[in-house]
């Protein structure tokens, strides 16, 4: 009996003890040219972080390994085929993180989306350190990837991964759909900075205290929307109205769509998010196109048809908007050393009027030359989401120029590197 337990155990051991050890050609099934691809400090990052897991990995099993060696008796074997179990569950968490971070190198194989990646990579990094590096902060290794699906999303910094590792690096990706249209890119970034700023924390805290005069629930609902209005915040300082109208292209969609509410979800109602992204725009701005998408947003999606507590819920929040953006972009928080957002990151620098400006100075070399496309990647994107807005008849012609800036740019960041 106890021979048959013994063959059990050592046969499962040695099938995940081997598939610990094979963990090492996930990393190879990448190809040189997309690891070539990702910054050199982030590929460092990135190489370490999936090395310790499969080393941690194989250190579990090669202590399940000496029990088995010193074990002779049936409740030792026993003992081995629980922790062999654990083994097992150690290895199917390890594999995701590995699957996760190399998938995201695998989709920089082709040269071209390499590139893109490489400029995608650049504009986060460029718009995570703004602030942080005024505040004193670390800036963490950023790396971007393309995966399917309708909205970008974030594994920040210091994120408990699947093994329980803290990730080294923050992740990013990036839809296919709106890949040349990035500004959900810099969404993603502002998460990035919250998380490090502290800014998360102070901003849910002062919409309460600030909005407590209009309802103790309102004040509340409106606070638990915090993460999401400030990297929303954070999107607009970089890139303006394009910013506002990708999201609103991206979330637009039926009445139930415009009006959808789930308790405990951190996105505000859509029709609240494109309202609020409106108001900024007016804040900052004056009247503009955003006006028209306004207008669109309330003929198209009539309040009137929402259910009835969703509609009062908006009805209640809509007049207090104005008061949300000024602080989100003009409060004075400790966590930004008593400056607001609007002073780390300037929305003027992306209002309408200058980027017409700049592209009227830069001509047609503003998408061409090296020296536009390298210092002044994200304001070219604003532009480009500005004129993708309000010229749509032009749309396919934007986009290109776009896609065209962005490979240059990532080879420019890779020239950079090596330089």
């Amino acid at each position: 009996m106890t021979q048959g337990l013994k063959r059990h155990v050592l046969r499962q051991l040695t099938h995940w003890e081997g598939a610990a050890e094979r963990l090492d050609d996930f990393e190879a099934s990448a190809t040189p040219e997309a690891w070539a691809s990702v910054e050199r400090r982030v590929g460092v990052t990135l190489r370490r972080e999936l090395k310790d897991a499969r080393e941690q990995l194989k250190r579990e099993a090669a202590v399940v390994r000496a029990g088995f060696s010193a074990a002779q008796t049936r409740p030792e074997f026993e003992r081995l085929d629980r922790q062999v179990a654990r083994l097992r569950e150690r290895y199917m968490r390890t594999e995701l993180l590995v699957d996760f971070f190399v998938d995201a190198v695998r989709s920089r194989a082709n040269p071209e989306l390499g590139a893109q990646l490489r400029a995608c990579d650049v504009m986060a990094h460029r718009a995570i350190s703004q602030g942080l590096e005024y505040l004193g902060e670390t800036v963490p290794p950023v790396m971007t990837y393309f995966k399917p699906g309708l909205g970008a999303a974030i594994l920040r910094w210091g994120t408990p991964l699947w093994d329980g590792s803290l990730s080294q690096i923050a992740a990013i990706k990036v839809t296919y759909h709106n890949r040349f249209r990035t500004t959900a890119l810099l969404h993603e970034s502002g998460h990035q900075f919250a998380a490090v700023s502290g800014w998360n924390e102070a901003f849910q805290l002062l919409l309460v205290r600030e909005l407590s005069q209009f309802g103790t629930e309102i004040a509340e609902q409106v606070a638990s929307w915090a993460t999401e209005i400030a990297a929303d915040a954070f999107a607009f300082a970089h890139s303006g109205f394009a910013a506002v109208v990708a999201v609103s292209d991206v979330i637009s969609g039926t009445d139930a769509d415009a009006f959808r509410f789930i308790p405990g979800d951190p996105h505000p109602i859509a029709y609240l998010r494109v309202m609020l992204g409106v108001e900024m725009c007016r804040q900052f701005y004056g009247m503009g196109p955003w006006d028209e998408l306004a207008e669109s947003w309330t003929s198209l999606h009539q309040v009137a048809r929402a259910d009835a507590f969703t509609g009062a819920m908006i009805g209640t929040i809509l007049p207090l908007l104005p008061r949300v953006v000024k602080l989100s972009l003009l409060a004075e928080l400790p966590c930004f050393r008593g400056r607001r957002l609007a002073d780390l990151v300037d929305p003027q620098r992306v209002a309408p009027t200058v980027l017409r400006q700049m592209q009227r100075e830069a001509g047609a070399a503003a998408f061409t030359s090296s020296h536009w496309i390298w210092t002044e990647c994200l304001r070219l994107t604003a532009l480009s989401g500005l004129r993708f807005a309000t010229e749509p008849e032009l749309g396919r012609e934007i986009l290109k120029q776009q896609e065209a800036l962005m490979v240059k740019l990532g080879q420019l960041a890779t020239e950079h590197e090596v330089a």
